[in-house]
């Protein structure tokens, strides 16, 4: 059994993880762009947390991706 065999997720799940983690940072900055009055606009409220729940879909579906063999 070589080395790479051991190793918990291959690289397409760690590219899956890297991409989500982008997906999320870019939501909290767009709720971070609403000038509304406590954030209360529509990338506030609406728009950035469609984008961060999208980016913890994908993280969800980076872990239990599992590759073909």
């Amino acid at each position: 059994m070589n080395k790479k065999e051991n190793l918990a997720f291959g690289k397409t799940n760690y590219i899956l993880m890297l991409t989500g983690i982008g997906v999320l940072i870019i939501g909290f900055f767009i709720m971070t762009l609403d000038k509304s009055d406590y954030g209360f606009g529509f990338l506030g409220i609406t728009l950035g947390p469609i984008v961060v729940m999208v980016g913890f879909i994908i993280e969800f579906f980076a872990i239990f991706y599992k590759p073909k063999k």
